[in-house]
């Protein structure tokens, strides 16, 4: 973005930082307390396991990604229209100068693998952008992320205008990665799908930024004006990057302008491009540039797109920049920003009570089946538990309802002390018809809570992030007609947390589609389960870990089925059901 000033360079053994190239080119929390009485004392969870690199390996990772001038994602591509094979090759030319108080999501990735050998000649370092979208979430692209192992080598720093160096963060903060996802369909050949999440070790303080809706076609309409960010390279003659963070904007351009230049290459629907025609060189020309890969490109303060791919030097006459088109893929990333479970990884996991002896179990997914059981002790005198994540750290928390009164508490895991608190949310829900955790419901990224009073009046509690919420919003009336209202994520694939819920005559079951903005539209019939077909309904979030939100249902005679979700916009939106066991009569409380 723009030409360096003197002494804002810095050549980094040839850094030549990605962007794939084409060939055209409400109460006190009470730290470990036990909200039961003596007589029905719950066992404190156990403690998850959850950790992240220390101070001194996050800074050798760092001196190696520093050093390092390998390419993300390096692919030959040549499948390109051209017919030449090229390598990756993501970058801002002819922008301004700007700050991490301007955009306080920017997030700098660093990968430092140093080969655990004598020489260094065998090292892989590069560095890409990204975007807070979360407090333990980072949006980048594929090609950033795939093949490589961020938990393992993997640097984010954030909080920061300078780049970082190994030796000063200025004034960010550098924190590991837990876990890593791509879109399962990115192809390093085509650079299509190009799109991925880095979960973090720990929670960052910086300031989210919200993806855009999956309804969003204005923020795409051609001459929309976008904003861009990153560290990359500043002119097409040298390699270097920038040291501090630079901006542009870049006027968004019709899918037929770009397919124009860069053919078959260009796939509508899942790019967009954006800037001006290229001038063949530095003068006259605003672009991305190596080193800005995976960072955002902004449109009214929603990301729009993530830098993508580009041409070789990012100045070939006539070239645009090129992005992943985040409207279509948010629904695909959305379950990864509430991917929180029991067992740390991408499957949700059951958590459930035995009906005789009230002990609690956990059993973990893999994918198709549940592993075995493990004991969480004794769990009398409660009637629900539900999973969720409240404050966003990444680390499972719990609502619990106390049989006696009704009141329902929130037991979250507190990392600097290793023990567990808990927090009344809501004080005599005892005739409460159904109580639901989910997620987001009012379009901020934060989980909210949803109740069916025993009038029958649906109401949204807007989560603030921190286990606290908003004055309650009514959302619908007549919700007493069900007999079942549940939901953890996004059943049909937009982005948005929805609703389940059966009829209490009849049995059909309702997908009601959250909007995003703490209401839902109609219901759509989905299925006829009467309670004898089955008589206990959960959703605990994505349990096949392919990205859907999926349902549990249990029979009278105790078999529990798995639906998993199809993503589908209609009424289709499971799958034909499998079955996970015949054990489960015995239990009264899955969540």
């Amino acid at each position: 973005m723009g030409t360096p000033t003197p002494g804002s360079g810095r050549h980094r053994r040839r850094i030549r930082i990605a962007l794939p190239v084409v060939a055209a080119g409400v109460a006190t929390a009470v730290a470990g307390a036990l909200f039961m009485s003596s007589a029905q004392a719950a066992e404190t969870p156990p403690s998850p396991a959850h950790s992240g690199p220390s101070a001194k390996e996050l800074r050798q990772r760092l001196a190696t990604a520093v050093t390092g001038d390998d390419l993300p994602g390096q692919t030959a591509k040549a499948s390109l229209s051209a017919g030449t094979a090229t390598t990756i090759d993501p970058k801002i030319i002819g922008g301004t100068t700007t700050t991490v108080t301007t955009a306080p999501w920017m997030t700098q990735l660093w990968y430092g693998d140093d080969r655990g050998t004598a020489t260094t000649g065998d090292d892989i370092g590069f560095f890409c952008g990204g975007a807070v979208i979360a407090p333990t979430k980072i949006l980048t692209a594929a090609h950033c992320v795939k093949g490589y192992d961020w938990h393992a080598h993997g640097a984010v720093v954030t909080g920061a205008t300078q780049l970082a160096t190994d030796t000063d963060l200025y004034g960010g903060t550098v924190t590991g990665v837990w876990r890593q996802w791509n879109h399962p369909s990115y192809s390093a050949a085509t650079i299509d799908n190009d799109i991925a999440v880095l979960t973090l070790a720990n929670p960052v303080r910086a300031t989210p930024i919200r993806m855009t809706t999956a309804a969003d076609t204005t923020s795409y309409k051609a001459g929309t004006n976008a904003k861009l960010y990153g560290w990359g390279r500043t002119t097409s003659t040298t390699q270097d990057i920038s040291t501090t963070l630079k901006t542009a904007t870049l006027p968004i351009q019709a899918d037929t302008t770009c397919a124009g230049f860069y053919g078959a290459d260009f796939v509508k629907g899942h790019m967009v491009c954006a800037g001006t025609p290229a001038t063949g060189a530095d003068e006259g020309t605003t672009s991305a540039c190596n080193g800005d890969s995976g960072g955002p490109l902004v449109v009214n303060n929603r990301i729009v797109g993530v830098v993508s791919w580009g041409v070789k030097d990012c100045v070939e006459n006539g070239a645009y920049s090129v992005f992943s088109k985040v409207s279509t893929y948010v629904g695909a990333v959305y379950p990864r920003v509430d991917d929180t479970n029991l067992s740390n990884d991408h499957y949700a996991d059951l958590w459930m009570r035995n009906a005789s002896d009230k002990t609690g179990y956990e059993r973990d997914s893999k994918g198709t089946s549940l592993a075995a059981r493990e004991s969480w002790g004794n769990w009398s005198g409660v009637n629900l538990v539900l999973q969720t994540d409240l404050d966003r750290d990444d680390f499972q928390d719990l609502l619990v309802r106390r049989a006696s009164d009704g009141d329902v508490f929130w037991k979250h895991y507190v990392p600097s002390s290793g023990t567990w608190a808990t927090k009344l949310v809501g004080d005599n829900w005892k005739t409460r018809l159904s109580i639901v955790a989910p997620g987001d419901v009012t379009g901020d990224y934060l989980p909210d809570l949803v109740s069916v009073d025993s009038g029958g009046a649906l109401w949204v509690y807007p989560g603030k992030g921190n286990g606290s919420f908003a004055s309650r919003v009514k959302a619908g009336v007549g919700w007493n007609s069900f007999n079942a209202v549940r939901g953890h994520g996004d059943f049909n694939g937009d982005g948005l947390a929805d609703l389940i819920a059966r009829k209490k005559t009849g049995g059909a079951v309702y997908l009601y589609k959250g909007r995003g903005n703490g209401t839902f539209a109609a219901g759509v019939k989905v299925a006829t389960w009467s309670s004898t077909t089955y008589n206990m309904i959960a959703t605990v979030g994505d349990v096949s870990g392919d990205g859907k939100a999926d349902l549990l249902a249990r029979t009278p005679a105790g078999t529990l089925y798995l639906y998993r979700g199809t993503g589908s916009n209609g009424s289709a939106i499971f799958s034909a059901r499998l079955s996970l066991g015949t054990t489960f009569k015995q239990y009264d409380i899955l969540g």
